[in-house]
Order: C-alpha cells, then structure tokens, then sequence
C-alpha cells in the first residue's frame, strides 16, 4: 500500500479513489469566515495596513492576512471526512481584484492559498498516510460576464471580454499549480462563456508547463428554469465544455440538494466522466448562523438519495455548509457506491441555448440557414452596410422559424470589418433567445474573422471553414484551434492544389484531411463535417457536366471511409447558372437534395424558402434537372437550359399573375392536402370552414381530411421528398385550422349543458419536439368536455409533475416521437411513483407500443400506464379510467394484459442458468495430450491477401438463400418445380442469370480476401494468439462467451474449447477472415436506383450477397487445405452447403458469438481495412454490406451453438476481461442479458 505521507498522490491516485468510492469534497469556505465575525484590520493585516480602499469582504485577501485562519478551516474539513479541499482562491483573478485596486497581487495571493491548503492536506496525509488527500485550486466565475450585457439599452455591449478572461485565468491558473494544487476546479459557473475561456487558458497554461494536471468543471443553475445565468440548459452547457475532457463535471451551488436532481440526472446521464454535486444547505435563511436553512441531516439526506440513484462520484456542499455538513454527507455516502460512468456513443453534438444532436444514420436533412451570410443574401449584406443590425436579427429570427436547425453568419465582404460585425451580431444574437437556441456556424475565408465569432459564443458552435489549401502546417494548426475553442469544423475538398472538383480528388483530399485531423491532432472525428464541395451544374462546360454526380458519390464514399464523420454543402451553388429562374433552381435544389440525402448528405446550407417537394415538381422539369445532376449524357444541360428559356415565362407570371391557383377549384378535402403540403396557410380557415359545411362537425373535420393531408406530409417526409423546415410549414397549417375550429368545438361543449369529465395534462417529453399527435388528442379531449392543460414540447419531468399537482389532473398524458423519448417517459413514470401519485399515465407516439409500456414503463410506476395508439381511442380510455361503473373493469383487464406481456417477455427462455464457474466446470473437455491437432505448414502462417475470378468464386455459390431474400422459401434446386412459387423462382433465377452474366462481363464485382493463421492457446474462456509457435509473443486475444442454461447432459459450450489450453504444452492455431465482393455492388445497385429500378436494384444486393458467401467458401476451402487436413476431402459444392467438412467459421455477432465487437481483433489483426477497403462503422457492420467476417477452428469436434442467456456474473467477467465498465458490456451483449439494468 503507498505510503501518502512520504509518496504524495497523483492523478492515477485520485481516479483510482473516485472509481472505488464517492469522494467527499469540502463545504462552504465564506461560510466558515463569515462566522468568524472579523474586522477591516483581519483583511488588511500588515501587508495591506495602508492600502487606500477598503478590504472587508474580500476573503481571499485572508490568504495573506491570516493564514492561521484559512489553514485551520481546511484542516477542520479533512478531519471531518474530506478527501479534497479547494483553495480560497473563488475571487483571485486580475478581474474581481481590480475591484480593490489589488489585480498586481494575485500570483502571490494564489501561490500562497494553493501553499495552504497544500500544507493541511500534507498534514492530513501524516496523520493517517494510507488515505490520499487532494488540493483543488478553485478558480471562481469572475464578477463579469462575456455573454451578457451590462446594459438593457445596448444588448451588443460587453464589460470583459474573452482574451481578458483567458489571460485573468491563465495567470491565476499558473500560480496554483506552481503553489502545489492537484488539479483544476473552474466553480459556480453561471456563464459557459466564461468557463470556455477558462478551459482556454488551463490548455493555454499545460502547454506552456509541458504537464498536465486534472480538470473539474462545475456549472451553476440558477433558478427552477434549469438554465445558467446566460440561458443555457444543462445538456447545452455540457455540450459546450465537453472538449476539455475533464476528469469529472458537476453542479453548484445557487440551489439547495432536492432542487438540483433533473439537472444532476441530466449530467449523468449525458457525461462520460466522474459527477459531483455540491449544493447550498437549502435557501438563505438570515436568522440561521449560516445564512442557511438547512442542518446537516437535512443536506445529508438529500445527497444520500442522489447516491442511491447511482448519481454521484464526488460530493461535498457549497453555500451554509460547514463541516458538520461534509461529516453528515461523507457518512451517508459511505453507504454508497460511486455512479458507473455510462459509454456514451459518438455523436456531432453542438449547442445554442438548447442542446442540438447528430447520432448515427440521419432520418432527415439537418438545415443550416443561408440567409445571415452577406455572400448569399444581398439584402442582409445591405442590412449590415446600413448598420440596420435590428432588421438583420429579424432575417435570423425567421431563418429558425422556417426550420433551420443551425444558423450560418458570414461578413465576407470588401466593405465591412468582418471582425468587429461578427462580434456585433453575434453579441445581439446572445440576446435573442428565439435565435440563440440554435447553434451558429461562423462562415469565413478569414481565420481571424473565425476567431471573433468563436470568442463570443458560448455554445458549441461549428466552424466553416478549414482546408488544406495553405498547407498541413496551416490546418493543423487552425484544427488545434478549433478543438480548443471547443467547436466542430466544416473541411472544405481543398488542397495545395486547389479546389477538388473530380470524384477522385474529392475522396481523396477528405479522407487525407480526417487521418490528419483524427491520428495527428486528436480531432474527434464525430465533429468533422466534410464539405465535398457543390460546384454549378449546366455551366456549358462540358467538364463540368460531372460535378453533381461526383459530390454526391464523394458524399456515399467519405461517408464510408471516415467513420462518425459528417457531411455538408452550400446548395444553392448548384443552381448559379439559372439565376433568376427561380422555379428551376428550387426543382434542382429539391432534386439535388433527394439524391445527395440518399447517398448520406447530412447538412446542407440552403434557403428554406427555395426548397420545392421533389414529388411536385413538374415531371419534365424533374426529369431534365435530373438527367443534369446525375450526368445522364453531355447534351443534358443544354437540354435543361433550352426547356428553363421555355418555362421562363411561368416565373414572371409567378410574380406578375400572382401564385398558381388552379388547385383552388378541388374538393375541399384535396384543397386542404395540397395546402398542407405546400405549407399554405391562406386558406386554411376558409377550407376548415367549407369542411365544416359539409361534414356537420368540427372534430370530424379534424379526424378527417386534415389527418389525412398529414399523412401524405408524413408519407413524403419518410420518402425523403420533403424537408423538416417543408414540414414545419405544413404543421402551423395545420395548427391554424384546428386554432380556427376550436371556438366551434367549445361551442358544442358548452351547448351539451355538461360539466367537465376531467382535467388531463399532456407533454411532449424532454428531448422531443414533435405536437401534433399531442395537440389533436388535446382538441378530442377538449371537444369532449375534457379540462386539457398542454404544456407544450420538450418539458422537463420536474415541470410535468408540478403542473399536474397544480391543475389536480385527473390524468397524465406524454407524447414522444423519438426513441429516446421513451427513457424520458420511463424517468417521468418512475418520478410519479417516488411521489405517491394516484392518477392514471397515458403513453403515446410514433415509437411507443403496448409491448414496451407493459415491459419498460408500467413496472417503474403502480398506478394504470396505457399505451394509447390512436387519437380516436383517448377519450374511450380517459372516460373508463375515471369512471367509478368501469375504472375497476378496465385497470383489472389492463394489468392482467401486460403482466402476460411481462411474462412473456421473461419466459423466452426459461431454462436455469448456472453459474459461470458452474458452466465452466461442465464445458466441453479433451485429452488434449492425446488430441490431434491439424499443424499448418510454416509458411502458411501469419496473414495472407487471396483475389478469385468470378467464375470461380460463382462455383460455391449457395442459391437457395437468394430466393429467401425475395420471400420465396425452399432449397434450391427443389424450389424450381413447386407450382406457382417454383414458376416465380424460375423467372428470378433467369433474371438473376442475366444480371450474372453482365457482372460477369464487366467484372463489376471483385471478391477479395484477408486470411490469417496463428499460433494459439485458450486461457479459461479466452484464446491468445502468438505470432511464433513457443507462444511467447503475444499478439493478441479473443474472448469468448459460455453457455449458462442447461441444456440436459449437453456440456456448457464455449469457443475456447476447442483450442488446446495455453498450458498444455501443445501449440494449437487459430485463423481468421475477412472477405468482401467489393464496392462495385453498392455502386451497381446505386445506378439502378438512379433509374429508378428497385427490382434490379435488390437483385443486385442479392447477388452480391451470394458472392460474399461464396467467397468466404472458397477461402475456408483453401484454408483447410493449407492446414493439412483439407487436402483430401474432395466434397462437392452440396456437401460443403451442408458443411460436411472439418472445422467451423463463427463469426462475431453469430449466437457461439454475440459480441459485435470481436470484429476489432479482426481487423487488427488481418489490416483488414488496409488490405481488402474493407471497415466498420461504429456499430460494427462491415462496409461495403456484402462482406463476411469471422474465425477459424479446425477441433475435429468443433460446432456451432447458442450461448443463449447470459448471468450477470457472466457479463461482469466478460467486462473485466475487455477492461470495459460493465455499462458498456451490458450494452453490447444486451439481447442475451438474462437480468435487468
């Protein structure tokens, strides 16, 4: 055991203690002084005797004054539990010491307050020299603040500034370290702003020591709103200083403990490193010796439940604590084990005000407006010139109404000092919270114009651009920039060489430019967005005529070849060649869109008001600005050009006749379609009317025709025909109508002379946006004498729950749309529960089912939890639920459905597991000094690349799996004569000769290999592989899972069995593979899609398929015979179909195999990306998709098997053997977990 008092700890020490129990932080140092009563004379001391302001109040001071003082509080805060102090530095920066006329003092006051606590801490450590004790230098949030104005009449204005708090803190910064501090504590910081320029500095100050010391970051909610002081949420916020890695994040002090709990839940659940909290002891109480209300019971208390949720790793008190406090909580949290760090998937996240998420595959296009960019938007540039920046908020303003999930600013221009305007509008942006919940893309060709707007935001912003154009010494250093200001980076397709135009320079230039961010800068590659570069199309240059199709093909293969990468483009570029044709530019924008979205585009800078739907475009136009972008031949854009002088004169009529509204004489249920999708609200009440007319009701009109028009938006939004801002027009549409035919239903509600039935409260969940499902279940509430308080979208639980004991709700609804949005209900549900609630819980939305209300949601809370799938089913179930005749019936049916559902779900499966050292008592065992072992030729050994014809490769192939992908069951050759199915086969089997042979021709199709074959030995459920046969150079390891349930006398199978034990002095081998039929499959079945043939399409999926499997035939066949015992076997295809041969292939993700993750052994292993292009995405698919992956076993007993149900004591060792946090474990192995989280 070290030895403290002689060995002082460090930074492995304190993450060993955090990762093996809570930490217990100090409590309030102003607290402790307060209650000493001192006078000017303690804060002035000799030093100061005569200084000409006065002192009192400035604690920090107190360092110099009295450090018996400050000694004496830290030393009573380690003898009561602490395990860190922090310095009595809150205040010591230039900027809150200019107050006193004293900023020339700090590096000494810091130097001498990190000496102090050092000095305590070093005496705690003698004392008892087992237990580390740790000096946090506390750097306070300055008395300024960089986002805020200081006046109402100048929202622009600002009393500090970045560089002034990035040198304030560096200063600061530097003294603790140099006066002994462990690490970092930036504390109680209401504006992220400022925090980021601390984050700036403490980098800035690591640099320059050639060390690093750990961070701890605490953010300070500031009232019940959950926002800092500037306006951010908690997740916002994160998402903004995420970049720093700190070692742990947090919340302090403005709150007492039980006020803190959603924003704590919010961190933890966001925030991959270690969580404190240290609260206020409650609410100031100026009768209490504290100033505050709460005992240390209390307080204790508090934070002991927080522990219990498995919330924290360090806890301590801020405001009104004192050391009976950290004693109370430090015995508390001695009952608790510390939060599990959760793994958090890669994902672009970026903040405004509001937290904004890109995770895995994009179901929709991420709009970042292109209004506020003075090269695009000649009005805004003349706003700006004119200085009219309160008419330049409003164009920013609607480019977020209109849908814009980011806004681009951009001052590019002769006359304007891009500087001082990107400062300007970016301070008044800080000011509009309408604008600043969404984050900023600062767009310039100037760095110094970046770093303006980069130092005046305190979001997580995304910076465009950055290239290669001035060279890799240039990028990588504007790259580090980027990642110490904390923002994403769009990398524009540049290189010394210009700008990329080709297919080829484009891929190439990217992918240069992500191994350089990525291996050499540590950029995280989730916040690269690579702009390929949109160039105009029908220019007349005939080497431009490619410049569509290569952006988007350059979008499917950067896509492909930068993992968690995105990518983005200035659309409107495409279209320059038709200015002033504007409904030829909004058909190509619409069509450049849908293709570019298909192959993977996940932004895109566009002007939502130029965007047409892609099915209305005219069919001719579509057809000819299709036959452009995808370069169908070189007359293309002359074609297109001749048919845009033929239709120009539609455009003046648009301006001279006014809109087109022949739509206008269809029945009015079409009329309100096409207004729904168009996003005309003109006659949205005159229609609503005339529906109204006709149908009698109000609500029939609701449940009617304008469901209906929503369905189609639904349709072409899941088509990727329309847009999200095309959508949100839609949705105010519809909003407008119901608002018009509300009065009409209050009307018959009061015309029934009845009371109210009830009073529902209804939300949108946390995280989610979506309301209309929520909004027309409101409407056939209401309209049915229900009392509804809708509380909107994206409401905290806190929030839902308060309104429901404010209203006295007879029922909960929660709408959500979005996956997560189903923990968020399972969080709200478990929060009723904590607060004995008695009413019932209404689940709805796209994403919810009955199976997952009765498994997930309704065991967290006792009371009825519905899943309601239609609007026309709520009132039914709201009345049965409230009524005293049929509530008892109804909650009786209700529980006796999901307990069968529970049950089911539990009973899958219900064989006993045994134990894991049960299991592997009863696996599988050989003699293994007896055991022959196939012995691999010597130069067969290590890894080797195999290439095969076509022809040969289609001689494995298996055909009956390729009927099964077109639904036609059976084994070829036998499907061919099974009546009508076996006709249908026979008529794909010619088709899919003809595809064949044309593959075949071409040779669009290349199979290649990666194969390997290694020394091996198992070690318990493991097996290491040696690149020499004495097994002494390890070069790898694979884990493997057993089988728990018992399956009679069978043994409890795993993996490893079938290698010879490491310490049996016999060396047994084991191979792996990696196969692929090449990109040429996605890039055939992408041309039929362009032609829009989807049956050749899936053929060629199909086909290609088959290949991959073939191959991987052929390649264990080779294998075998280079293993010795392969050499004689002379089976025919069907018998290898049948597997007749010796030796299994398991690949990952297999049921011998569920971990995806073993691919990644694989790929180390074999180089397999190096070797065959082949790779894997973050979930652990290959790609290209036809491709095939896994091991080699030659045991002459070796078989496949189902592992099955796997125990927690399983998993647990599974976590310890990959080193994982068992998190992460479960989250891989999930579909086999035989326990609950």
């Amino acid at each position: 055991m070290k030895d403290f008092s002689i060995q002082k700890p460090d930074s492995h020490d304190l993450e060993a203690l955090l990762k093996e129990r809570i930490l217990i932080m100090d409590g309030a140092m102003g607290t402790m002084i307060q209650q000493e009563k001192l006078g000017e004379d303690d804060f002035r001391g000799e030093v100061f005797a005569n200084h000409p302001t006065e002192l009192k109040g400035n604690n920090d001071l107190l360092c110099l004054t009295r450090p018996d003082l400050i000694r004496r509080i830290h030393r009573n805060y380690f003898e009561a539990g602490s395990d860190m102090v922090e310095t009595n530095t809150f205040s010591a920066t230039s900027i809150a010491m200019a107050d006193y006329n004293l900023q020339e003092i700090v590096p000494e006051l810091n130097l001498a307050a990190a000496k102090l606590a050092r000095e305590a801490a070093d005496e705690a450590m003698a004392k008892d020299p087992s237990r580390p004790r740790f000096v946090a230098g506390a750097i306070g949030p300055t008395n300024r603040t960089a986002s805020l104005s200081p006046d109402v009449n100048d929202p622009s204005l600002r009393n500090v500034n970045y560089d002034e708090l990035v040198e304030a803190y560096y200063s600061q910064a530097k003294a603790l370290v140099e006066g002994g501090a462990d690490l970092l504590l930036p504390e109680t910081t209401f504006d992220t702003l400022n925090l980021k320029a601390a984050i700036f500095a403490i980098e800035n100050l690591f640099d320059d020591i050639g060390r690093r010391l750990p961070v701890i970051l605490s953010i300070t909610i500031t009232d019940a709103s959950g926002r800092t002081l500037s306006g951010q949420t908690t997740e916002a916020c994160w998402n903004s200083i995420a970049h720093a890695k700190p070692l742990g994040v947090g919340l302090n002090c403005a709150l007492g403990a039980d006020a803190m709990r959603p924003y704590l839940q919010a961190l933890s659940r966001n925030s991959d490193c270690f969580i404190h909290c240290y609260p206020n002891a409650g609410l100031p109480n100026p009768l209490s010796d504290t100033g505050y209300d709460e005992s240390p019971a209390d307080t204790a208390s508090s934070m002991s439940v927080f522990a219990e949720e498995g919330l924290l790793n360090m806890a301590g008190g801020c405001c009104g604590t004192t050391p009976e406090h950290v004693n109370a909580i430090a015995e508390k949290m001695s009952s608790h084990g510390p939060r599990e760090r959760p793994v958090i998937d890669p994902a672009l996240r970026l903040s405004g005000l509001e937290p904004f998420e890109m995770k895995g595959k994009q179901s929709s296009l991420i709009m970042v407006g292109e209004r506020t960019n003075v090269t695009g938007s000649p009005r805004f540039r003349k706003l700006i010139e004119r200085e009219d920046y309160e008419s330049a908020l409003k164009i920013a303003k609607q480019q977020v109404e209109n849908g814009a999930n980011v806004i681009d600013v951009n001052f590019d221009a002769a006359l304007l000092d891009g500087e001082a305007c990107m400062t300007r509008f970016l301070n008044l942006v800080a000011s509009e919270p309408d604008i600043s919940r969404v984050p900023i893309m600062i767009d310039s060709s100037k760095w110094s114009v970046i770093e303006a707007g980069l130092k005046v935001i305190q979001g997580k912003c995304i910076i465009n651009s950055i290239s290669l154009k001035e060279g890799e010494v240039a990028f990588k250093h504007q790259a580090r920039l980027a990642l110490r200001y904390g923002a994403a980076v769009v990398v524009m397709a540049f290189d010394e060489d210009g700008q990329a135009a080709t297919l080829e320079d484009k891929v190439r230039i990217c992918e240069r430019a992500y191994g350089i961010l990525v291996d050499q800068v540590g950029f995280p590659p989730e916040d690269v967005i690579f702009d390929p570069n949109v160039l105009t199309l029908a220019t007349g240059m005939s080497e431009h005529n490619a410049y569509g199709i290569a952006f988007i093909e350059a979008v499917r293969e950067i896509k492909a070849k930068c993992p968690h990468a995105r990518t983005s483009g200035g659309i409107s570029n495409v279209s320059f060649s038709f200015r002033g044709n504007n409904l030829v530019r909004e058909a190509m924008h619409a069509c450049f869109l849908y293709h570019a979205c298909r192959a993977g585009l996940d932004m895109g800078i566009v002007n939502a008001g130029m965007l047409g739907v892609y099915d209305e475009i005219d069919p001719e136009l579509r057809k000819r600005v299709e036959e452009v972008i995808l370069d169908k031949d070189s007359e293309a854009g002359d074609r297109l050009l001749e048919f845009a002088e033929e239709i120009k004169d539609l455009n003046s009529n648009r301006k001279s006749q006014g809109a087109d509204l022949s739509w206008r004489e269809k029945p009015v249920g079409e009329r309100l379609t096409h207004s729904l999708v168009k996003g005309i609200g003109d006659f949205a009440e005159e229609d609503a009317e005339e529906a109204r007319q006709i149908l009698g009701r109000p609500l029939e009109v609701i449940e009617g025709p304008l469901m209906d028009g929503m369905k189609v938006v639904g349709d072409l939004f899941g088509e990727g025909k329309m847009f999200l801002p095309q959508v949100v027009k839609s949705a105010r549409v519809m909003k407008k109508a119901v608002a018009y035919l509300e009065p009409f239903m209050e009307a018959e509600k009061e015309g029934s002379g009845s009371g109210k039935r009830g009073t529902m409260v209804i939300a949108t969940v946390k995280g989610d946006v979506h309301d209309i499902g929520k909004n027309i279940v409101g409407v056939v509430l209401a309209c049915n004498n229900w009392e509804v308080i809708d509380l909107g979208v994206m409401v905290s639980c806190d929030k839902i729950l308060e309104a429901v004991r404010a209203h006295n709700a007879d029922v909960l609804g929660l709408s959500g749309l979005i996956t997560p949005s189903l923990d968020e209900m399972m969080h709200n549900a478990e929060e009723m529960q904590k607060l004995g609630m008695k009413i019932p819980l209404l689940i709805g939305g796209a994403t919810t089912s009955r199976a997952h209300t009765a498994i997930k949601i309704a065991p967290h809370y006792e009371q009825p939890v519905v899943q309601v799938p239609d609007a026309s089913l709520v009132v039914n179930v709201c009345n049965d639920l409230t009524h005293p005749d049929k509530r008892e019936e109804f909650i009786s049916e209700l529980k006796v459905k999901q307990e069968k559902a529970r049950n089911r779900h539990e009973k899958r499966d219900e064989r006993k597991l045994l134990t894991l050292d049960e299991a592997r008592e009863k696996g599988m065992s050989f003699d293994w000094q007896e055991q022959e072992i196939a012995t691999p030729s010597p130069e067969r050994l290590g890894v080797s690349r195999i290439e095969a014809p076509l022809d040969e490769v289609l001689s494995f192939f298996d055909w009956s799996p390729f009927f099964w992908t077109w639904q036609l069951k059976g084994r070829y050759p036998d499907l061919l004569e099974r009546g009508k199915a076996g006709e249908e086969a026979k008529k794909l089997y010619e088709h899919a000769q003809a595809l064949l042979s044309r593959i075949m021709e071409e040779k669009l199709f290349s199979c290649r290999a990666v194969v390997g074959l290694w020394p091996a030995g198992s070690l318990e459920d493991d097996v290491l592989v040696f690149k020499d046969e004495q097994k002494k150079d390890e070069i790898g390891a694979f884990r493997f899972l057993r089988r728990q349930q018992s399956v009679g006398e069978q043994p409890q199978l795993c993996l490893s069995d079938f290698i010879a034990p490491f310490d049996s002095e016999r060396t047994d081998y084991l191979g792996a593979f990696a196969v692929s039929a090449g990109e040429g499959v996605d890039e055939l079945a992408l041309r039929f899609e362009a032609e829009n043939d989807d049956y050749n399409s899936i053929m060629t999926k199909a086909l290609g398929d088959r290949f991959a499997e073939a191959m991987a035939e052929l390649t264990h066949k080779r294998l075998r015979e280079w293993w010795g015992f392969g050499l004689d076997e002379n089976l025919e295809n069907e018998a290898l179909i049948r597997e007749e041969y010796r030796g299994i292939r398991p690949a990952s993700g297999y049921p011998c195999q569920p971990d995806h993750t073993e691919k990644d052994m694989i790929w180390k292993l074999l180089s397999v990306k190096e070797n065959i292009g082949l790779e894997l995405t973050e979930s652990r698919a290959m790609n290209p998709g036809c491709s095939v992956s896994g091991l080699y076993f030659s045991h002459p007993d070796s078989r496949y098997f189902n592992v099955g149900s796997l125990g927690r004591d399983q998993v647990e060792d599974y976590a310890r053997r990959k080193g994982w946090p068992l998190a992460k474990a479960m989250k891989w192995l999930r579909p086999n977990l035989d326990f609950e989280d």
